[in-house]
């Protein structure tokens, strides 16, 4: 069994030699970013892949987040998760947003629709919750609250790549949805991301605001950013396309073998998928529950001092850190369930190129504590 450093994620890499003719292209044209050809055929090739219709792509998904809400002149406050990436709620601090903070479903670790009306005031503008580990939200109660308060939904669909509920892309609800292209996430170009609009209106807003405002070169409608992918990250993109369904194939036999050997584990609980729909086995969470020998960071460091780095994902919670904790919405009393998950929380080692013999590494590491 091997002994080598095995960590909760690593980025999936195409073959180098079928990335080179990409780069040969790049260069022939001598345009490397500023919407290029890669730049839109990846968009292209991401609505047909997705099974949406129109989606900008970003140079990382926070800038994405930031554009997103500057797109639907969100203002006020935003009912979000303090369970999420700090992205989640940077995003709001930046444009100006107060983020209020509702608790967790204990089962799908996303938004609880159940709470949020509570949390609404006159200055609520919108709704901002995370598909997390890649569990569609209850889209559906979201949206019939949205509706009633005449609120938009912005999803957080960092690690949703390919998740569809029973009737398609989880991608389609809301107002938008913005996806992360990191190196970590399931599909990435190194560094990207992208929000999926609903119509081809809303994408020109879109695109005028990730490129400073332009609509040509002497005119500039709005107060836009830099959030233009380059055409090296649509290339490895566009490569990555051709190995994705096979990646996630790989994930979901991962998937299996953690849940059929954990089982007998007393004390280490594991997350049910969705019963409908289609899974990206994003991330694999556990929760050490109190049954188990050793409380959740002893097991952490455990693991670590064998070479196997796993991820306390998420904690802390984005509500404890200073420039949240302040806030009423943050207090650890209304968010019981995110700050009990948090606790327990585990995200074991998860991508393709995860080694049968390291699974049971993992695994055995476990059982021996």
């Amino acid at each position: 069994m091997s002994d080598k450093p095995v960590f909760v994620t690593q980025p999936y890499l195409p073959p180098l030699d079928e990335f080179l003719p990409y780069l040969e292209d790049i260069w022939a044209t001598k345009v490397l970013t500023n919407g290029g050809a890669m730049h839109q055929q990846l968009e292209q090739a991401l609505c047909e892949h997705l099974g949406v219709e129109h989606l900008a792509l970003f140079n990382n998904g926070t800038i994405a987040l930031l554009t997103a809400l500057q797109s639907l002149r969100i203002t006020g406050e935003v009912i979000t998760t303090p369970y999420s990436f700090v992205a989640t709620a940077h995003s709001l601090l930046w444009n100006g947003i107060k983020p209020v903070f509702v608790d967790i479903d204990p089962v799908t670790c996303n938004l609880d629709p159940d709470k949020i009306e509570a949390a609404i005031t006159p200055q609520t503008t919108a709704i901002m919750p995370v598909h997390c580990y890649g569990n569609p939200c209850d889209t559906e109660a979201i949206q019939k609250i949205a509706d009633i308060y005449n609120l938009k939904v912005i999803y957080d669909a960092a690690h949703a790549f390919g998740v569809e509920d029973g009737n398609g892309s989880i991608l389609r609800h809301g107002d938008l949805s913005v996806l992360s292209f990191h190196a970590t996430k399931v599909f990435n170009t190194f560094e990207g991301g992208a929000i999926v609009c609903p119509d081809a209106k809303t994408k020109e807003r879109i695109n005028h605001l990730k490129n400073f405002g332009f609509v040509d070169e002497v005119t500039v409608v709005a107060p836009g950013i830099n959030g233009k992918m380059s055409e090296f990250n649509a290339a490895l993109g566009l490569l990555q396309l051709k190995y994705i369904d096979a990646a996630i194939s790989r994930r979901k036999t991962i998937d299996a073998m953690y849940r059929t050997a954990l089982r007998d584990i007393k004390g280490i609980s594991v997350f049910e998928r969705p019963a409908h729909g289609k899974a990206n086995y994003a991330y694999f969470p556990i929760l050490v529950e109190p049954g188990f020998p050793a409380d959740r960071d002893s097991v952490y460091e455990a693991l670590k001092a064998q070479g196997i780095f796993s991820r306390r994902y998420f904690y802390p919670l984005i509500s404890t850190f200073p420039m949240y904790r302040g806030m009423h919405s943050a207090n650890p009393k209304n968010l019981p369930i995110a700050t009990d998950i948090a606790s327990k929380i585990l995200c074991l080692p998860m991508y393709p190129a995860l080694a049968d013999a390291d699974i049971h590494r993992v695994v055995n590491c476990l059982g021996n504590l």
